[in-house]
């Protein structure tokens, strides 16, 4: 594994070809309380930019760009949040997207431990720490400790995206979760909106 360090934005050389892993990291869990502090990307063959944002004006236009390249599949493990961060604190719409916790709840039916840790060690053979999950993603300078953890959340995705999509295809569930990963986008503006406990789709 490979680690790149950016202050403020991607650097315009990079390119991650037709999908990029990508990975946030925040003071909290609340969108609207908790700054967006760190994007990490991995392009699934060894190597992982590791963006420290610069607050609070966010001015980063390649990564804007990238997030929103019609082109590029952007892999994530729980896309609802990172796609409501984003969309939030850069100003983006995130798209096209895939969740590989939702493609977990689709094809892992026999279990009810879809985290990312538990696809990694069941999937790809990969033991992940969390020690760094909660930590102060707004520090000065980050830890090695940190950029590693940052690192590691992204640089299997691409993987566990590869198993899932067999086991999805052997249950028939392909399609089902397709549209499922074109929702999330909405999903996330709902969120935004104000509907993140609200089911709008309920009959009461």
């Amino acid at each position: 594994m490979t680690i790149h360090y950016h202050e403020g934005d991607l650097p315009a050389q990079v390119s991650f070809g037709s999908s990029v892993a990508i990975d946030t990291e925040a003071m909290g869990l609340n969108p609207f309380r908790d700054a967006l502090c760190v994007v990490q990307l991995s392009d699934g063959r060894g190597d992982v930019h590791v963006v420290r944002l610069r607050r609070p004006d966010y001015d980063c236009p390649h990564l804007k760009g990238l997030l929103a390249n019609p082109r590029v599949l952007k892999i994530f493990h729980y896309a609802r949040f990172d796609i409501g961060m984003l969309q939030h604190w850069l100003g983006v719409p995130t798209f096209p997207v895939y969740c590989t916790k939702v493609a977990s709840r689709l094809a892992r039916t026999y279990t009810d431990r879809h985290g990312l840790k538990d696809l990694a060690r069941e999937l790809v053979g990969v033991d992940m720490s969390k020690a760094q999950q909660s930590s102060d993603w707004g520090a000065d300078k980050l830890s090695d400790a940190q950029l590693s953890y940052a690192a590691s959340d992204v640089l299997h995705l691409h993987d566990i995206k590869a198993r899932l999509d067999v086991m999805l295809e052997r249950e028939g569930r392909t399609d089902l979760a397709q549209a499922c990963f074109d929702f999330l986008p909405v999903r996330a503006a709902l969120d935004l909106s104000g509907w993140a406990e609200e089911d709008v789709f309920s009959h009461s």
